[in-house]
Formats: C-alpha cells, structure tokens, sequence
C-alpha cells in the first residue's frame, strides 16, 4: 500500500507491520509484568483509559452430609466480583524528518527505537511491581551480616517457600531479587550449581535460574524497601493494550511523527478460599494476599 506522502515507487514503511514488533521487542524486558510473574488472562476488550475488566470468582459451595430423611439441600453459585481498572495511559511519539528516512535507518531496531521501548518497558515494570510488592505479605527482615549473605539469602526462599506451601500456592511458582541480593545468591552452591538442582543459564525477562519450583529472576525496578518478592502468577493480573501506531504530518514542524498509547493497568487478584469475602460481594483488599510474600535485607554495611 502507497500513502499519500510517499514517491509513487517506494513501498517500504509498512506500520500494519509494526504493533507485533513492539510487543515481540518489549516483552522480553519485563519482569513484574512477565507472564511467569503476573498473568495477563483478563485483558478483556481494553479502549481507553479508565476502561474496567471485570473478574468473577467462584465461591466453593460447601459439602454437606446425606442423610435419607434429610436428603438434599441445593445451593445456588455465589460469584464475587473483581474490577481490574485501566488507570495507566503511557505513550511514545518522534518526530522525524521523513518517514522513508526513518524506515531505512531501521525501523523499530533503531538505537532510538530500541530506547523508547526500553523506558516505556520500565514505566510498565515499575507500575506492576509497586501493585504486586504492595500486596504482598511481608515477612520477618533478613538479617545480613559478613559471611552469612548467601545462606541468609536462599535461607529466605526456603521460608517463602514453606509460606506458600502452607497456603497450598501450586507449582510454577517466581522468586524476584534485587541485583545486590543476587550478587550474594549467586554465591550459594544451590543456585552457583543450578543445574545440578533445576536449570541454569536461563536469562530472558531477567531469569538467572530455575531452582527448587521457582524460576528466580532480577530486576532493577525494586520497590523501595523491598529485596525478596515470591509468589504465582495466578495472583496477580496485568492488562494491557497497545493502540497501535499513527503516523501524519507535525503541525509545529517541517516533520513527520510516528507514536503509539499504551494503556494498562494490574491488580491483586483474589481467592474465596484465601481472602475475607465482604457483605457487598467482594472481597476485603485491604489485606495482603497469601499467595505472594515479600522481604527486606536489614544490611550490615
């Protein structure tokens, strides 16, 4: 297809093209908002800011005891509801001399491009990791004091571990750490000989292994106040929607401009066998789930 700004023998800037490249570069610099972390199940149809996905829970009915005098006493299904608002709205825009120049100096594996992804990447982490971090139970602080880091720090996950074992938290479950914590992880021959345990050299969305049911990841994008998060994705939900990119002439300048809206939002989900169900029918979010625990690093120095 030939637009209106272009020589009538150049059909090489193709935008149909460019939504699936955007998401196929800016997935993989996830990790609060990666599939292993938070699950993206509920997207729904997504518009606009301010847009609300909602998400019906089942209540488990209870089991009751036969008896033939007795007999059978039916229960109608009770749902509560859960509201996943769109409240972000982030977007990228460039201006550019022409179009053409832009495609031939490389399209979205521009140096420009590739750092435009990069900082909406991490405007998305940051937001999901506040929301994840936020309703996170928060246990005891890790004591760290010289020549006890590395023990301290895979001691924590077995604790996180046995946390959520506790709360019947299935399989597949995440480990996220703060670079110095895994600096000092790294050390521990549990995770140092992954292989040996679970599976090592794995390094996309920031995954340094696979070990002990966890995949452990790091990130930059920290919380405040936050070093040792472990949870399943299944309690946590992302969603999100790119618009899809728009191209015209600059009104300002002697210019074109590309840009695209991505719109998103996250939240805690929750469980009617976990979470305190209100009388309104929903649940009390006041409360930090059982499915996600997370640690500080008290550090010596």
């Amino acid at each position: 297809m030939t637009f209106a700004y272009q020589n009538p023998a150049t059909h090489t800037f193709v935008p149909e093209l460019w939504d699936a490249e955007l998401l196929t570069q800016f997935d993989p610099l996830l990790v609060w908002a990666a599939p292993f972390v938070a699950n993206n199940d509920y997207e729904g149809t997504i518009q606009k800011m301010g847009d609300v996905v909602h998400i019906n829970s089942l209540m488990r009915p209870t089991v009751g005891d036969y008896t033939i005098a007795d007999g059978m006493t039916a229960q109608r299904p009770e749902t509560v509801d859960q509201k996943l608002p769109i409240t972000e709205a982030k977007y990228l825009q460039v201006l550019i001399e022409t179009v053409e120049q832009y495609q031939a100096a490389g399209g979205m594996n521009s140096p420009i491009n590739q750092q435009m992804i990069r900082a909406l990447a991490r405007e998305t982490d940051t937001f999901m990791g506040n929301v994840i971090t936020k309703g996170a139970t928060e246990l005891p602080k890790i004591k760290a004091t010289a020549g006890n880091i590395p023990a301290a720090m895979y001691g924590t996950i077995l604790d996180m571990m046995l946390a959520l074992d506790e709360n019947d938290v299935p399989s597949g479950r995440y480990v996220v750490v703060s670079p110095r914590v895994k600096r000092y992880l790294v050390e521990h021959p549990a995770v140092a000989n992954a292989a040996a345990y679970g599976e090592g050299g794995v390094t996309a969305n920031g995954v340094v292994a696979r070990l002990g049911g966890f995949t452990v990841a790091s990130t930059t994008a920290m919380p405040k106040g936050v070093d040792i998060v472990a949870g399943h994705k299944a309690f946590a939900t992302y969603a999100s929607q790119f618009t899809g990119f728009r191209e015209g002439q600059s009104e300002k300048f002697r210019a074109d401009y590309i840009d695209t809206l991505h719109l998103y939002g996250g939240k805690i989900f929750r469980y009617p066998e976990l979470d305190t169900k209100k009388a309104d029918n929903t649940f009390d979010e006041s409360k930090p789930t059982k499915g996600i625990v997370k640690a500080a690093v008290e550090w010596s120095a």
